[in-house]
């Protein structure tokens, strides 16, 4: 089974806990942990910008991201919402089966 972490941000605590409750809940990922406030910088339509924001750690499945991507767009804030999978290269098995078992077979 290949384990990924997805990364999003969003602009307020309360929706970041909002979009982690609604994934655990859904069993789509076994874990989301909110962190921020973080500041970011980045250019959006030829301006640089500067934002706080909140970071969602999600970790699922591989085979689970296409779900959890269109979650993410139908329920995020943001016209162009961060989603990043990045994979988990080791993990302790008994995370791994807690992982397995927390989340909804595809």
């Amino acid at each position: 089974m290949d384990l990924i972490a997805i990364i999003t941000t969003t602009s307020t605590k309360e929706e970041a806990e909002r979009l982690a409750r609604k994934l655990v809940e859904e069993r789509l990922a076994a874990c989301v942990q909110v962190s921020g406030p973080i500041v970011s910088f980045y250019r959006w339509q030829g301006a640089l910008q500067q934002d706080t924001e909140y970071r969602c750690w999600i970790k699922t499945r591989k085979q689970l991201y296409p779900r959890v991507e269109a979650l993410l767009k139908a329920e995020h804030s943001y016209q162009e919402p961060q989603i990043i999978a990045v994979p988990i290269c080791d993990a302790s098995p008994g995370y791994s089966a807690w992982l397995a078992a927390e989340t909804v077979e595809p």
